[in-house]
C-alpha cells in the first residue's frame, strides 16, 4: 500500500496544506484507472484503484476545509444515468485508506441503488473524516464544518448532489444548504421532504415480505426476527413488523438510551432487547427466521457468516458485507438468502432524491416504490433478482449487481454526459487552483 493511503485524514490534510494546496482529485481515464492530479500523488492513484471491493470510479476530489482542518471527499462512481447523487457521511477513519475505501464502496452502491430505484441520477458518496481530539459535536463547530462542505459541494458545480448520511443531522443539512444548491434532504422549515426513516423502513419490510413469499410462499407472521441495531429505522421497522404478525424480535443496540426507549415503547413477549456483546457474532448468531442488519456496514464477513443462522439476510445498513462478491457468495453456500442493502434500503434516497420537484404527502413517485406492480418497485425487483439468481445459480448479490449495472448504464434521457463534462470543465477552469 502506498505510504499516504497509511497516514490518518488529518496527517493527510496537514501534507496538502504543506504542499500549499487545500484540494487534489483523481480522475478515472478511459481504461478505468484513476490519473491523479498532480504528479506525486501517482503512487497513491496506482494505490487506490487496488483497494479491494470498491471497482472503476469516474472522479474522486478531496479539499480540505478551510478552518476546520477536515478532510472532505466527494466520489462519483457513475454518471451515466444523471449527476452523482449520495449522502454525506461523517465518520472516524484510521487511515487514509479507509476514509477512501468508505466513500468508493458507498458510491458505487449510490449507482446501483439508484439504478435500481428507476431513479435519473448516478452513483456519488460525500465523506467527511471527523479528527480526533476535535469538538466535533459542537453546534458552532458543525455548522462551520458543513458550511465548508457546502461551499465544497457548491466548487463541484453540480456533478455531485450530497444529501443526509451516517453521522449527519438535518441541522447539518441546513448548515450544507445554506453554502449550496445541489443538496437534497433538507429539513421541512426549509422546503425539504424531512426524515426519511418511516420509509426506508417500510421499505426493507416490503423486501423482507417479498423475499420470503419468494422463498416460502407465505407471509412474515410467526416468524422470529434477529435485529441489529434500533435507531430510527430499526424502531419503525420493529412496529412494521409487530403489525404483520411475526412471532418474535430479538434486538441488539449498543446505546443504552435506545435499549429504554424501545422497551418503553415496545417491551412484552414478542421484543427483546440486549446490549451488543463485545466479542463474538452476537446477534448474527441468534436463532431466526431472519436477520436484520441496521448497523454499520461490513458486519458480515469471514469471522460470522459461519454462525449465521437464519434463511434470509434483509436489512438497513449499507455494505453489511465485507466483500460483496465474496461474502455473497459464502451466504449462498450456507443456504442462506440475502436481499442486497441497495435495493432493500433505498427509501432514504427515494424520498429525497427528487426535492426539486417540489414536496408532496403521501407522493404518489414515492409511493409507488412500495407497491406490487411497478417495473422498478421493490418488491419486484426483490423477486426479479432472486428468480434470475436461481435461474443462473448464482447468488443473490451477483444477481441483483447484474441488473443494477445493466440499468446504471442507461444514458439520462435528457442531459446524457453531462456529469463528465462538468468534471472536465472543473479541471480545465482552475477547480484545482484553490490555495
Amino acid at each position: 500500500m502506498d505510504r499516504l493511503l497509511e497516514q490518518t485524514p488529518e496527517a493527510f490534510a496537514r501534507l496538502l496544506l504543506e504542499r500549499g494546496t487545500r484540494r487534489v482529485c483523481f480522475v478515472g481515464g478511459p481504461d478505468g484507472r484513476l490519473e491523479a492530479s498532480v504528479p506525486w500523488l501517482a503512487p497513491m492513484a496506482e494505490a487506490i484503484g487496488a483497494l479491494p471491493d470498491t471497482g472503476a470510479h469516474e472522479a474522486l476530489f478531496l479539499e480540505v476545509g478551510p478552518h476546520s482542518g477536515c478532510l472532505f471527499s466527494a466520489t462519483l462512481h457513475s454518471t451515466a444515468r444523471g449527476q452523482a447523487l449520495g449522502g454525506v457521511r461523517h465518520w472516524p477513519y484510521p487511515s487514509v485508506a479507509a476514509f477512501l475505501r468508505d466513500g468508493l464502496r458507498l458510491a458505487r452502491g449510490m449507482t446501483r441503488k439508484n439504478a435500481l430505484a428507476g431513479l435519473w441520477w448516478g452513483g456519488g458518496k460525500g465523506v467527511i473524516a471527523r479528527a480526533p481530539g476535535v469538538a466535533s459535536e459542537d453546534p458552532e463547530f458543525r455548522r462551520i464544518l458543513y458550511g465548508e462542505f457546502g461551499a465544497f459541494v457548491t466548487g463541484l458545480a453540480g456533478c455531485y448532489v450530497t444529501a443526509e448520511d451516517a453521522g449527519t443531522t438535518p441541522a447539518d443539512m441546513a448548515a450544507v444548504q445554506e453554502a449550496t444548491r445541489f443538496v437534497t434532504c433538507a429539513p421541512p422549515d426549509v422546503g425539504g421532504s424531512g426524515n426519511p426513516s418511516l420509509y426506508t423502513a417500510a421499505g426493507v419490510v416490503c423486501a423482507m415480505q417479498a423475499a420470503w413469499d419468494a422463498l416460502e410462499s407465505r407471509s412474515l407472521a410467526g416468524l422470529r426476527i434477529a435485529m441489529q441495531g434500533a435507531g430510527n429505522v430499526g424502531a419503525a421497522m420493529i412496529e412494521l413488523l409487530l403489525e404483520q404478525g411475526v412471532a418474535s424480535i430479538r434486538v441488539a443496540e449498543l446505546s443504552a438510551e435506545r435499549r429504554r426507549a424501545v422497551l418503553d415503547r415496545f417491551g412484552g413477549e414478542r421484543v427483546e432487547v440486549v446490549p451488543v456483546e463485545a466479542e463474538g457474532p452476537g446477534i448474527l448468531a441468534a436463532p431466526g427466521d431472519v436477520l436484520v442488519p441496521n448497523a454499520l456496514g461490513s458486519v458480515l464477513g469471514p469471522k460470522t457468516i459461519p454462525h449465521v443462522r437464519a434463511r434470509l439476510v434483509c436489512g438497513a445498513a449499507n455494505n453489511p458485507l465485507e466483500d460483496e462478491l465474496r461474502d455473497g457468495a459464502a451466504l449462498h453456500a450456507r443456504g442462506v438468502a440475502y436481499v442486497p442493502d441497495f435495493l432493500a434500503n433505498r427509501m432514504g434516497v427515494v424520498h429525497c432524491a427528487n426535492e426539486q420537484y417540489g414536496v408532496l404527502p403521501r407522493d404518489p413517485a414515492v409511493e409507488r416504490h412500495l407497491s406490487k406492480d411497478w417495473e422498478h418497485a421493490i418488491a419486484p425487483t426483490t423477486r426479479r433478482v432472486l428468480a434470475r439468481a436461481a435461474d443462473e445459480g448464482i447468488p443473490p448479490v451477483a444477481a441483483a449487481h447484474a441488473l443494477a449495472d445493466e440499468l446504471a448504464a442507461q444514458p439520462h434521457p435528457i442531459w446524457p454526459g453531462r456529469g463528465r463534462t462538468i468534471v472536465e470543465s472543473l479541471l480545465a477552469d482552475g477547480w484545482l487552483g484553490v490555495a
